[in-house]
């Protein structure tokens, strides 16, 4: 397996002079877009993974760091859900062209929705990996919505860094006004959601309602018995890795 050269990402400026990185990978088919989680970035091992996997099938891929988060500028306490989609569909429309297949990880999963919500002819394939549609709902108790609205903010340890997990008003109210589970989801493309049953921050059944919700014929979940939130073990990234060679296979064929 190749290695990818650790090499500064690229920097692309948002209207308001904030740069984003970005990594891009050229290749053929449709662009594989991986979208990182909450407080994630786009060095995780799944992506870096996933890349890897692209330049060895010369397949189009591009990573990148929403506002505020990884080698990207700006604050993590300004961005938004609404914000952070805006940063995919900016470099989605400077970056890229033809279709996409979308690729995302937990909070990811719930932008690629979004993205494919507002690019129905340009996304051709989805794939969520613990994917966390509505966490602002039903995520938060209604002692964390009455701290929120009364400081503004939550900071809680996290399991996954030394950074303290924080959640601030403006993002939660930016994710409210984006639920998706609460009726039907006009997303036609092909579907897959992976998602771990042993999952302690997105339960499992989150995947089975959104699965259910998508308008889509061609949806698939895949549930992993043993598998936790992050899905990062090395059978878990060679069941993504097969699930997203199958899907791009898939539409390169239709």
């Amino acid at each position: 397996m190749n290695d990818i050269p650790a090499t500064p990402p690229a920097l692309f400026a948002r209207p308001d002079g904030l740069r984003l990185a970005y990594r891009r990978q050229v290749g053929s088919g449709p662009t594989i877009v991986f979208l990182p989680g909450y407080m994630s970035d786009m060095e995780g091992g799944k992506a870096v993974a996933l890349e890897r996997w692209a330049v060895e099938q010369g397949r189009a891929m591009l990573r990148m760091d929403y506002a505020g988060c990884g080698a990207s500028e700006g604050r993590f306490a300004d961005g938004t859900l609404a914000s952070w989609r805006d940063d995919v569909l900016l470099l989605l429309d400077a970056l890229v062209e033809g279709p996409v297949v979308l690729v995302g990880s937990s909070m990811g999963g719930w932008l690629a929705l979004l993205v494919a919500l507002a690019l129905p002819d340009r996304v051709v394939g989805l794939v969520g990996i613990a994917a966390a549609p509505d966490f602002t709902e039903w995520g938060f108790t209604d002692a964390d919505k009455a701290l929120l609205a009364t400081e503004g903010r939550i900071e809680e340890p996290s399991p996954y860094g030394e950074d303290p997990y924080v959640t601030t008003l403006t993002f939660w109210q930016s994710g409210q006004a984006l639920r998706l589970l609460e009726g039907a989801i006009a997303i036609d493309c092909p579907v897959r959601l992976l998602h771990g049953q042993q999952d302690r921050d997105v339960p499992w059944y989150v995947a089975v309602k959104t699965a259910g919700l998508v308008r889509s014929s061609d949806v698939q979940t895949l549930l992993i018995k043993d598998g936790d939130h992050r899905l990062s073990r090395d059978g878990d990234i060679a069941l993504l890795i097969r699930t997203v060679a199958d899907l791009a296979q898939k539409v390169d064929i239709l």
